[in-house]
Formats: C-alpha cells, structure tokens, sequence
C-alpha cells in the first residue's frame, strides 16, 4: 500500500482556495496533506473542504491546531482517512507552540504512520522573534530525538524556514547574515540529519543539485528567475524513507497562475 503525503504553506487557506487551491486539489491525488499559515478558524477550514471532497467520493478528515493570535499561523492535517491519535504539545509547558505543531497518527495496512505538520517561525536577527525561532527549533529537536528513538514510521513535513545548505537558496551569498540562513540555524539542520538521523527525502532524491525550491518571493522577479529557497521539508524516519519515491515540487506554470509564495511538496511512501 502507499500513501502519497502533500506539504504546503498556504498562506491563508482562504485566499489559496479564492486563487485556485480547488483546481490543484481536485488533481493532487493526496492521501494527507498538511497545511501551514492556515489563518483560518476550525468553520472556515471545514466548509473549504466539504465544498471540495476527495477525487472517488467520500470526505476529508480534518485535524487543525489553531495560532493563539488569531489570524496567524495554523497547521493543519488533512486526510482521507482519520487519524488514530493526535497530539500538540511541544517543548515545556509554558512554552506557546500553539499554530506551529500538530502530530497525527494513521494506520495503514495494519502499520502506524505518524505525520507531523509544521510551521517553525520566520524569525529575524536580533529581535525577539529570532530569540522565539531558537526556542522552537529547540523544542523541534528535542521532541524529534524522541520520534526517532521510538522507531517506526515518521515523517515531519512543512514550513520549517530554514535553509540548510547553500543548495537550498539559491541567493546564498546575500543571506548569510539573515534569518533563513544564519549558521545558528542551520546547525539544528545539521543535528537532526547527522546526529538524529532523520532523512531530508528532497535532498536524497536530488543530490547535489541546487533546488528544486519551494518558496519564492512575491517581490521583483524571484519566481520567473527561480531565485527561490529551499524551505518546505519532507524529514523521514530511515525505515520511511527508504520506502518514499516520486519527490515532486509542485511547482506553478507561472506567476499568475500561484494560489501561495510556496509550492506544494508531495512524497509516495509505501507502507
């Protein structure tokens, strides 16, 4: 059996579906899909998806942790099947992850799969917005150390805001003292894939390439010139990722053809 699990920023999940979400969800052939920058409320998310069923019948099941700020943040599960289990917390408990991390698990073929949407902050050097980026990278790292070391299949897919090697911007040089690229950050990266284990399924399915991005800015002329980032993730459990196949940037024709500044990032994983 496989699955094919889709990441996207939607960038305000009502203004997507305004822009066309509809026509590429309807040809996605998504079994799951995670959201971030929802920026919606739980009505707003189950009437966009009651309107727009799965291809073949029958309807989604949607799980969404909201941002305590209203219309910020917001991640998202959106599946075929319901989950089995869901979970938000993240770090200590007086830390705010609300919006930025939602755990979900769903049992395929007698097997577990745990899928985690997630949406790390944007940050900025200097401010306290970087300071809240470190602790949920922190946060991120510590409960991943625990994912892993459970076994099994796993998967943390979303916005994670980070681009981990100079083949993930395609602007590297400029960026080296920005948030995104800082060596601070990156360090994170580097634990998680080197240390943890997890398996970046984007790069192991186009090594040494620069790319393919997945965000690009709405300003000047990034997406035409393709001066993108490498920021939306597939981060799989070794035993999931030696089963994941057809990495795929769904990437829009052109400009005024986008329903976000990210594009959607689909893996089949056969379990």
């Amino acid at each position: 059996m496989s699955i094919n699990v889709v990441t996207v920023n939607v960038n305000g999940v009502r203004a997507a579906f305004r822009k066309g979400m509809a026509d590429w969800l309807a040809e996605s052939d998504a079994d799951i899909i995670a959201l971030q920058e929802v920026r919606a409320d739980d009505k707003d998310l189950h009437q966009l998806f009651a309107e727009n069923p799965p291809t073949g019948g029958g309807e989604w099941h949607i799980l969404h942790d909201a941002a305590s700020a209203k219309g910020r943040a917001g991640v998202a599960l959106i599946s075929k099947q319901a989950a089995s289990a869901n979970r938000t917390t993240l770090g200590p408990d007086d830390f705010d992850s609300a919006g930025r991390w939602l755990e979900a698990d769903y049992e395929f073929g007698g097997k577990l799969i745990t899928v985690i949407s997630t949406y790390v902050h944007s940050g900025e050097v200097d401010t306290p917005k970087q300071v809240e980026k470190y602790k949920f990278l922190e946060a991120m790292q510590s409960r991943m150390a625990e994912i892993i070391a459970a076994g099994g299949f796993a998967v943390v897919v979303g916005d994670l805001n980070v681009g981990h090697t100079e083949l993930d911007i395609k602007n590297w040089k400029g960026n080296l003292k920005n948030a995104g690229f800082l060596p601070e950050e990156r360090a994170y990266f580097d634990t998680l894939m080197k240390q943890q284990g997890w398996v970046d399924v984007g790069r192991a399915s186009h090594p040494d390439v620069a790319g393919p991005y997945t965000w690009w800015s709405y300003r000047g002329q990034a997406f035409d010139t393709d001066a993108g980032w490498r920021i939306d993730y597939h981060l799989a459990t070794p035993s999931l990722a030696a089963n994941a196949s057809n990495y795929r940037v769904h990437r829009a024709a052109s400009y005024d053809t986008r329903w976000t500044d990210h594009s959607p990032v689909s893996v089949v994983y056969a379990i």
